[in-house]
């Protein structure tokens, strides 16, 4: 049996729409800045907020119809239409499901704003739910569009799913404050204009740490971690060894198949370290074909044979490249020389271990490069 729909149900969808595409035009900036700096990765906004609120508050055609508002509105201001048309059609089977839970304790009448604990029970069912099916839908059309991306690319930042969670709880904050005192809407705004500055933090946090090209960790923010470990290696007496790494003649490689294929093999190599070290150990980009790594609580035994399975490593490589003739090609051949130092015997602090660590990386290219060699005091 369709719901019927009232006066208050049309002015309540109102309120939402003009909330919804005033707040999406007051953060434009910050989501093209979120969007740049996201690439093709998972990208979560406060759309589910205001599709959730109409989900309590107003009958399904209506919450068809406020993301169809919001939709327009995206592709008006330029956006993807495909993909504008897809995220549209999640936020139409998530309200649907979630509805449908909510119908469990009211089967008929809007606003649907459940009491007491059962009530509370009930809602943040229909939030699991809703969250749920628009998530489920999002993932499978990534893989679907491309099998080979990263888990983490498809699966997003968790911190990206708590701000969903925000979105849907302020989302009942919304129908509730539209069933009892709809004039307070305009407080709640400022709450949701901060919540959704606040989504440029982790990255712009991520912006400072991490190297664009490779993802891995920028001198600065290795060399301030760094610090944090040899401070922790002092106090509790453990040995701390550090890895210079340059890639052998990578000049060679941009000058005979262009700096878009070393910057191909230079994300290779980066992804062969990251897999050939520890999560706890740091890993960044020295500069250019430079690598170096930190490794925590290993002394001289253990770092020159961590070397040299690094480097064995990436003797092994064989990188796919897009080639310059926009034929794939496969670069290997890659080598690297390693020079490896230790705390305490090569230095206590870091631009020691640094120095250290750099004289031997010039003693194993000067003995022939491809090889590791350990730092003499």
């Amino acid at each position: 049996m369709t719901t019927p729909i009232r006066s208050g149900d049309l002015l309540r969808f109102g309120l939402l729409a003009a909330g919804a595409v005033v707040h999406r035009e007051a953060v434009r900036r910050i989501e093209s800045l979120r969007e740049r700096t996201t690439g093709q990765g998972l990208l979560t906004d406060l759309t589910s907020l205001w599709i959730f609120a109409a989900a309590l508050s107003v009958p399904l055609p209506l919450v068809f119809g406020l993301t169809g508002v919001v939709h327009l509105h995206s592709w008006y201001r330029g956006s993807s239409l495909y993909r504008k048309l897809f995220s549209a059609a999640t936020m139409v089977l998530a309200p649907t499901a979630a509805v449908a839970v909510l119908q469990l304790v009211q089967p008929a009448g809007y606003p649907i704003v459940p009491q007491g604990p059962p009530g509370l029970v009930v809602l943040i069912g229909a939030g699991t739910v809703f969250w749920l099916v628009n998530y489920a839908l999002v993932v499978g059309a990534m893989i679907m569009s491309d099998p080979l991306q990263p888990a983490r690319q498809v699966l997003g930042n968790p911190s990206e799913q708590i701000v969903v969670a925000a979105a849907l709880g302020l989302g009942v904050g919304f129908a509730v404050t539209l069933t009892f005192a709809p004039w307070l809407i305009a407080v709640l705004m400022i709450t949701v204009f901060a919540l959704h500055r606040a989504l440029l933090l982790p990255h712009f946090q991520q912006a400072a740490r991490t190297d664009s090209k490779t993802g891995l960790l920028t001198v600065g923010f290795w060399r301030e971690a760094a610090g944090r470990e040899l401070e922790r290696a002092r106090r509790l007496a453990d040995p701390l060894g550090v890895l210079m790494l340059d890639l052998d003649h990578f000049k060679l490689f941009n000058d005979r198949m262009g700096h878009l294929v070393g910057d191909q093999v230079l994300r290779a190599v980066a992804d062969e370290l990251r897999s050939q070290t520890r999560p706890y150990d740091l890993v960044g980009r020295f500069g250019g074909e430079e690598f170096v790594i930190l490794l925590p609580g290993v002394g001289t035994a253990q770092v020159e044979h961590i070397a040299d399975r690094i480097r064995e490593r990436i003797s092994q490589l064989r990188v796919l490249v897009d080639s310059p003739h926009d034929r794939p090609a496969t670069v290997d051949g890659i080598s690297v020389s390693i020079g490896a130092a230790v705390r305490p015997n090569d230095g206590d602090e870091i631009d020691d271990l640094l120095l250290a660590a750099d004289g031997a990386l010039l003693a194993a290219k000067t003995a022939g490069r491809d090889r590791v060699r350990l730092a003499t005091r």
